[in-house]
């Protein structure tokens, strides 16, 4: 009976979703650049509720609970790496809003004299990468929502696909920033009552370790899973956040560089506190019940089995949201990459403006129908998730952060770093030994791309295009999907930041 509830309930919840987002975009979908980037007009609030609700999402959800389950204090390892992502990303990234990117592919090719191969290769990592987010997230929801409603793992995963995907494609980014800031609030409200519910049920911070090593209840679980493999742990989240489209996304479309910075401040500080609520869910949860088979089920487990049903409704909406929330953030940020750089890649020329909103719909049913594809192939969210980073991700962090700050890089030091990360990644990953020594590639991948990265640049010959020529091409190509007025995006004059 429970779980035809819990069924209703998440139905009721993607209906109201849809409704909703179709409201409030109603009046904002005339044009791509409405439709992928809001109008590059998103409030503070706005982006602070949307990056919070993307913040919280399946890993730092349920796949963190579910670590804290296994490890101990080692759950708020996910909160505390992402924290950091986020902070250092208002500190060095938070400037190029007044450049008028519209994808990540656009700044790291800007950064290398606007270079065809570049972009066209950082599109392809970054529309995998966003695949791979969306994977996880559907992964995350769809083992949460089975166990609650208590339906079919695959049919699951199909029903969340169904239900952020659906309210993207009727309303686009401002239907996502909307949403997402009305699920961000459900979501905090929801882990913060659980895990107060779960002290108490557990009997209070004494009692959280009962039954676990000392390993786990050691400082951030360092004891249970090593130094070294904590702070890869922590490191790897960081550059996937560093390195995320979504979360570029919400440089471009904020309205000026100090909201956009203000707004990812305020979101490092909530989710710094954040951090701990994901580890005391899931070590509340091993004492309560030490035997689960799968340590991704500690979240619903407590919601279901634990908690009366009127929470345990409540809770499943708070992760659903967590889910549904980041996962609509990457589809967007995926079809933004794939209309405006792998379009261009493939037929030659930028899709008429007329045409974007229609495209960039169909494009979104193909996107979130490859990541469920994905999806149906793992059942680990946080192996899922570091090793997607750490093979796709970490070359493009370092291509960003020595673009960004060393004009000496060049575009063929942009293709080796991109290749070293990923082929260091995969060497480790193949090797179990190294696995087990790092924890995750993240820290060796970063730390050999920076190494080629920059002896490649030294070695080849400086870029003789300048930051303006650079921007006046990416320009120049974009204005066919925005139908801005060209003298709006000249090279001399860029928008200023408090536009």
């Amino acid at each position: 009976m429970n779980s035809q509830i819990f069924l209703t309930t998440f139905l009721v919840y993607v209906v109201a979703m849809i409704g909703f987002g179709w409201w409030i975009s109603r009046h904002k979908r005339g044009s791509g650049d409405d439709f992928l980037l809001g109008g590059r007009s998103v409030p503070l609030f706005l982006t602070i509720g949307t990056t919070v609700a993307t913040m919280v999402g399946t890993g730092s959800s349920m796949g963190a609970v579910g670590f804290g389950y296994a490890n101990g204090w080692a759950g708020a390892l996910y909160g505390i790496g992402g924290a950091t992502g986020v902070l250092l990303l208002a500190l060095l990234f938070a400037p190029v809003r007044q450049l008028r990117f519209m994808t990540m592919s656009e700044e790291l090719a800007y950064y290398v004299g606007a270079n065809r191969l570049v972009r066209n290769l950082v599109a392809l990592l970054i529309y995998i990468a966003c695949i791979g987010w969306l994977g996880a997230h559907i992964l995350g929801g769809g083992l949460y929502l089975s166990w609650m409603a208590g339906i079919d793992l695959n049919t699951a995963r199909v029903l969340v696909a169904l239900g952020f995907g659906i309210y993207c494609v009727i309303g686009g980014y401002f239907a996502v920033v909307w949403t997402d800031t009305v699920q961000a609030v459900i979501l905090f409200a929801g882990f913060l009552l659980m895990a107060v519910l779960a002290l108490v049920e557990v009997g209070g911070f004494s009692g959280l370790t009962a039954g676990m090593d000392a390993g786990a209840a050691s400082f951030l679980g360092i004891g249970a899973i090593g130094g070294l493999p904590a702070l890869s742990l922590a490191a790897v989240i960081a550059v996937g956040v560093l390195a995320t489209p979504s979360f570029r996304q919400r440089i471009y479309s904020g309205e000026s560089v100090s909201s956009v910075r203000r707004s990812f401040v305020i979101t490092g500080v909530l989710y710094l506190g954040f951090s701990i609520i994901p580890a005391i869910i899931g070590m509340a949860t091993h004492a309560l019940n030490p035997g689960l088979d799968n340590s991704n089920y500690a979240f619903p487990f407590l919601a279901t089995e634990v908690l009366p049903l009127g929470l345990g409704l409540l809770l499943l909406v708070a992760g659903l949201s967590a889910t549904m929330s980041s996962a609509s953030s990457d589809a967007i940020a995926g079809v933004s990459t794939l209309m405006r750089d792998i379009y261009v890649l493939a037929t030659g020329r930028a899709p008429s403006a007329r045409n974007v909103v229609r495209f960039s719909r169909i494009a979104l049913v193909a996107t979130i129908g490859l990541a469920l594809a994905f999806a149906l192939t793992s059942d680990n969210v946080i192996t899922y998730i570091t090793r997607m980073i750490a093979t796709i991700m970490a070359g493009l962090f370092v291509c960003a952060l020595l673009g960004r700050f060393w004009p000496r890089y060049n575009w063929q030091g942009a293709v080796a770093t991109l290749a070293s990360a990923s082929a260091t990644s995969l060497t480790i990953i193949a090797n179990a030994d190294w696995s087990a020594y790092w924890g995750n590639p993240s820290i060796p991948a970063v730390s050999v791309a920076l190494v080629v990265g920059v002896a490649v640049s030294l070695l080849t010959p400086a870029s003789r295009v300048t930051s303006e020529q650079a921007l006046a091409v990416l320009n120049e190509e974009r204005r066919r999907m925005e139908q801005v007025p060209d003298a709006a995006l000249s090279a001399g004059q860029v928008a200023a930041p408090g536009q």
